[in-house]
């Protein structure tokens, strides 16, 4: 059988290229890959293509918590459905890093949902209705059927997939936490090589077969969340602390400003 346990967050990511694409799941803190993340952030790889639904600024300290804007001066592209905080100017927080010629890819929740569907499933790609006649179909084909338009997208096959599972066997089948699935079963299947974070590894035979989300067969690398690494309960129960420290958001992000 493959070793497919690592024993740290670094060994995992060791080889990750410059230029690598890499998605991973983000709706906030819970269900995203922190560690992996971070990782990455310490491996220093550059001109990097970060595909994710939520793309938000940090708002705690990297002691705390991270996301994949962390990634951001380490990045070439990015394809997300959600750029910034919209009562805080939306993206306005990118605008640096697209001066200095970073690309961003604005796509529906569906579409990038669809578009990895279709890398998962090794299609040539999807006709989507969304964004006829509107910026968003400039440069893309377009296509009658049946009477109504359509845009061409190709699919998101994804270098890399950093997963976050609430539990995984030595094979590398998966289980996910309720709503923290999202979409990393697709990520999973669509990306060249899955490296997975999670709860608890536990041994083959463990899970039951009916509860496998994703199958082993889609995974390459596995790691046990450790007690002092990001997404353990006793982190969430600290960020919580945190939230209720504060009256908004923008006192979060920028302190009080008005009263200093």
């Amino acid at each position: 059988m493959i070793n497919k346990v690592f024993s740290s967050f670094d060994d995992a990511v060791a080889d990750i290229p410059d230029g690598a694409s890499v998605a991973a799941e983000c709706w906030g803190y819970p269900a995203t890959p922190q560690n992996l993340i971070a990782a990455l952030k310490r491996r220093g790889a550059r001109d990097l293509t970060v595909i994710t639904h939520t793309f938000i600024p940090m708002v705690f300290s990297e002691e705390d918590a991270v996301l994949p804007s962390l990634l951001l001066p380490q990045m070439k592209k990015l394809i997300t459905s959600i750029a910034g905080i919209m009562r805080l100017g939306a993206g306005a927080f990118l605008q640096e890093y697209v001066e200095k010629g970073l690309e961003v890819e604005i796509v529906g929740h569906g579409t990038l949902a669809a578009r990895l569907q279709a890398g998962a499933l090794g299609l040539g790609g999807i006709y989507d209705p969304i964004g006829i006649g509107t910026m968003l179909e400039e440069g893309k084909e377009k296509r009658v059927i049946k009477g109504k338009e359509y845009l061409f997208q190709e699919p998101i096959e994804p270098d890399y997939a950093f997963i976050c599972a609430h539990k995984a066997d030595k094979l590398g089948n998966l289980v996910f936490k309720g709503g923290y699935r999202g979409d990393q079963p697709a990520m999973a299947m669509a990306a060249g090589t899955t490296i997975v974070e999670t709860d608890e590894i536990v041994e083959v035979g463990d899970i039951d077969p009916e509860h496998v989300v994703v199958p082993g067969a889609f995974v390459d690398r596995i790691i046990e969340i450790p007690e002092s690494g990001y997404g353990t309960p006793e982190k969430g129960a600290k960020l919580i602390g945190l939230l209720s420290q504060v009256d908004s958001v923008r006192d979060l992000l920028f302190g009080k400003v008005e009263e200093g």
